[in-house]
């Protein structure tokens, strides 16, 4: 079995959660799961036995009601697992929700010990951390992480970097856990989580689940790059209706998301070619069917200059929490190789900002070999 905790029971991990239920129960195909029956480990063998959330309307209330609000034939399978109160730190500042969050009543080192025994008790495995998109300031040293931790600096640390701590603090005693982090906050990219996950038993998936236009983009331009077309400018963004749209119309939070969708640009090109790639706004009734756009200006033999224009309507949450299916699996698969730290040929496929920090953005289609090799499946084109 896998034994799989969520972070932050919102419309992407709620979405995951009514989908793999339906999967498991032969209701659903595993579409939009890139290695579906694939992994030695099967989709049937991930058990969600944990689920956390600072939404006070939210927190003590059964799975099962919650996801039904997004999805209202969720399966019945949900029964059972009560919404826990997590981290919040600040995480829905702006937004219309009531945050409520265990420092609210406790310090963040009682906190972290506080979550460690309930993980404890539920013999977590993988943590899947689909939290609101944070504004954050990554570490980098982690003495400065620990000191923070140690001081209850509320104003230094997100959500998202304790949770992280704390996992390696349960990694460390229990033998071994995983990070997935879907959300732009550099975990996987800060040497300060990489090297205590590499001490404490921890494997980390991240940075920023790569759905939707990013990986179409990265597609497109290595195309480009491979046949020398020399591009002139890129411009792309997204347009959606949901709570993580709605929090990124605060400026830093926004920041957070176009660092991530940005970085592919020069990595796979070689230059930095100008462009305008980043989510630009909130329309509640899009709800979670954002609408891409994307425009690439380029040239071609003898000067001639060429354009692709795209536009889309895509499932905002589906997109990632189809990825989630796999990544559960392979955290576990981690986990079993002792593959701790961060593991960059799975981040190179599914994520925006693969870490660690030296490693660049590469080809999907090179990604993709890279990440069915690391986890023990024939390669399909090599």
């Amino acid at each position: 079995m896998v034994k799989v905790v969520i972070l932050g029971q919102g419309y992407v991990a709620s979405i995951f959660a009514s989908g793999l239920e339906k999967i498991k129960a032969g209701k659903m195909e595993p579409y939009g799961v890139p290695l579906a029956d694939e992994l030695p480990i099967k989709i049937k063998e991930i058990e969600i036995v944990g689920s956390y959330d600072v939404d006070a309307g939210k927190v003590g209330k059964d799975l099962h009601e919650v996801v039904k609000a997004y999805d209202p034939e969720a399966p019945e399978s949900l029964k059972g697992i009560t919404v826990s109160k997590g981290i919040h730190l600040r995480s829905l500042r702006n937004l219309p929700i009531e945050a409520t969050g265990l420092e609210d009543d406790m310090t963040l080192k009682e906190a972290v010990e506080h979550l460690i025994n309930e993980w404890k008790e539920l013999g977590a495995e993988v943590f899947i951390n689909v939290c609101t998109t944070e504004a954050f300031v990554p570490f980098g040293s982690r003495e400065e992480l620990e000191k923070a931790i140690t001081e209850d600096n509320r104003d230094r640390l997100t959500a998202t970097q304790v949770y992280a701590y704390a996992i390696a603090q349960y990694a460390k005693e229990v033998g071994g856990a995983a990070f997935v982090n879907a959300i732009p906050t550099l975990i996987a990219n800060d040497p300060a989580f990489v090297e205590l996950a590499e001490e404490s038993n921890m494997a980390i998936f991240g940075d920023d689940g790569a759905t939707g236009a990013t990986p179409l983009t990265a597609d497109i331009l290595s195309h480009l790059a491979q046949r020398n077309r020399y591009v002139l400018d890129i411009a792309q963004f997204n347009i959606g209706g949901n709570n993580d749209f709605l929090a990124l119309t605060d400026k830093e939070r926004n920041k957070s998301k176009e660092f991530t969708k940005s970085s592919v640009v020069k990595e796979l090109l070689g230059y930095d070619a100008p462009h305008y790639i980043k989510p630009t706004g909130f329309l509640e009734p899009l709800g979670d069917k954002k609408f891409i756009a994307m425009h690439i200006e380029y040239v071609s033999f003898n000067g001639a200059r060429d354009e692709l224009v795209i536009t889309g309507r895509i499932n905002d949450s589906p997109a990632l929490a189809g990825l989630l299916v796999d990544l559960a699996r392979l955290g576990k698969i981690a986990i079993e190789k002792k593959a701790f730290g961060t593991v960059y040929e799975v981040n190179a496929f599914y994520m925006k900002n693969p870490g660690p920090k030296d490693r660049p953005n590469i080809p999907r289609i090179i990604a993709h070999e890279k990440m069915r090799m690391w986890a023990g499946l024939e390669p399909r084109w090599f």
